[in-house]
């Protein structure tokens, strides 16, 4: 069986989230050797210095949770975030410009967004709850040309949204892996059984905020 703690992206991206929230947050990351945490860019800063000296990432997301800023907005937060001290960056894709097919938004806000990451990994959160299969293997086909690092599932706050499911999955593992990206599966992971479910599905992380639960289990 994979070793979950490897996998486990531990996440607080709650609007009314305290200080006691992210402490307690990073000491459990820090206690289950949590691949990373994923927070607001606000809290970068402190992530940084609570979890220095530890290998745990810190990841943070960049037009959360719409995806409907500019693309040269985005691209702003993300180095601004990597200059407070991210290890990753998670960006939402823009759904509007998908659903109207205009793929060349949908490459530019990519490309746009990982020119500013530079080095640092990039994640395109695709939110799978309102796409089709179709659009889902068109985003995927448009993270590759646009050099992102991994594909995600969720943002997670699509109301009524399942969040991640095993053939979204998988049919963005078929898709990128070929090409050297990796999948991460966000939304709705809040058990072992269903962070298996996704790792045997391709996923090669998992967001969650339950990682303490599922790694207990």
């Amino acid at each position: 069986m994979p070793n979950l703690s490897a996998h486990i992206e531990h996440t607080l991206l709650k609007q009314d989230a305290k200080k006691e929230d992210f402490i307690k947050l990073f000491d459990e990351a820090k206690t289950h050797h949590f691949l990373g945490v994923c927070v607001n860019p606000a809290y970068v800063k402190t992530a940084k210095e609570y979890l220095k000296g530890t290998e745990v990432k810190i990841v943070t997301v960049v037009g959360f949770p719409l995806g409907a800023n500019l693309p040269v907005v985005k691209a702003f937060e993300a180095k601004k975030a990597i200059e407070d001290g991210a290890d990753e960056i998670d960006m939402v894709i823009n759904v509007t410009n998908i659903k109207n097919k205009d793929w060349d938004a949908v490459l530019e806000d990519i490309e746009t967004v990982k020119e500013a990451c530079e080095n640092t990994p990039l994640k395109v959160i695709l939110e799978t709850d309102l796409l089709t299969r179709d659009e889902i293997e068109k985003a995927s086909i448009l993270c590759i040309e646009g050099k992102a690092d991994f594909v995600k599932t969720s943002t997670g706050f699509v109301k009524g949204g399942v969040g991640a499911k095993a053939e979204d999955v998988a049919l963005m593992a078929k898709i990128v892996k070929p090409y050297g990206l990796k999948v991460k599966a966000s939304g709705g992971i809040r058990d072992k059984q269903k962070a298996l479910e996704m790792i045997n599905a391709g996923a090669d992380r998992l967001g969650t905020s339950a990682g303490v639960q599922i790694v207990e289990e």
